[in-house]
Parts: C-alpha cells; sequence; structure tokens
C-alpha cells in the first residue's frame, strides 16, 4: 500500500462541483465593450484591407488606407476618455497617439514619396 495519495481527482467529481457558465458573464463576448473597442476594431479591420491592397499589387493604396486609418485611431484614441479607450489605449495617451501618428504618418509619407518604376 502507498501512503501518497493520488494525483489526479476523480473527473466525475469535477462535473458535480463545477459550475456551468453563465452566458451573460462569457468570457468571449460578441460585441465590444467599449467605444475604444469598435474603433480599434475598425483600426484593424482598415489596416487588413490595407494589407490585402498591398498583396494584391495597388501597394500606394494599400499603404495610404493603412496609413490613414492609424491616422484615424490615432485621433480616435486622442478624442475617447482613458476609461473607455478599450483595446485602443495600451499605454498612456499621449504615446498611444505619437506613436499611432508617428506610424501613420510614415506610411503615407512612404506611399507618396517612393518613386514609380520607369517604364519599360
Amino acid at each position: 500500500m502507498s501512503a501518497l495519495p493520488e494525483p489526479f481527482d476523480d473527473p466525475a467529481d469535477d462535473e458535480q462541483h463545477r459550475p456551468f457558465p453563465d452566458p451573460d458573464h462569457s468570457i468571449a463576448p460578441r460585441k465590444p465593450r467599449t467605444v475604444g473597442g469598435a474603433a480599434f476594431l475598425m483600426v484593424l479591420f482598415g489596416t487588413a484591407v490595407g494589407l490585402a491592397l498591398v498583396v494584391i499589387g495597388p501597394w500606394r493604396q494599400g499603404l495610404a488606407v493603412m496609413g490613414g486609418v492609424l491616422l484615424v485611431g490615432a485621433f480616435a484614441r486622442l478624442v475617447i476618455p482613458s476609461h473607455d479607450a478599450g483595446m485602443l489605449g495600451v499605454r498612456r495617451k499621449l504615446v498611444d497617439v505619437a506613436s499611432l501618428s508617428v506610424v501613420g504618418a510614415a506610411l503615407i509619407v512612404l506611399a507618396v514619396v517612393i518613386p514609380p518604376p520607369p517604364p519599360t
């Protein structure tokens, strides 16, 4: 006989003690809970559209779309209060707005400044 306890409990006991999940408090919400969450989804969707444009072919328009969406996200982060920012607010407001603005402006500048290839 062993004096050591069993490492695992009976799985049938867990089913009796584990409560059912509450559908009102699900860990995977179906819609954003804050205005910033909706703005974040808009930035995410717009960036995906811009990336798709870059992959398909018109990369200048794709970069411009991504840059414009990031600038809109920076403006949204600027005007939305921090407690409603959701995933749009990662750090302090100044850092979020500055980083989104710099990257968005850089993408737009790249789309405009890079010269087209010479015609062949």
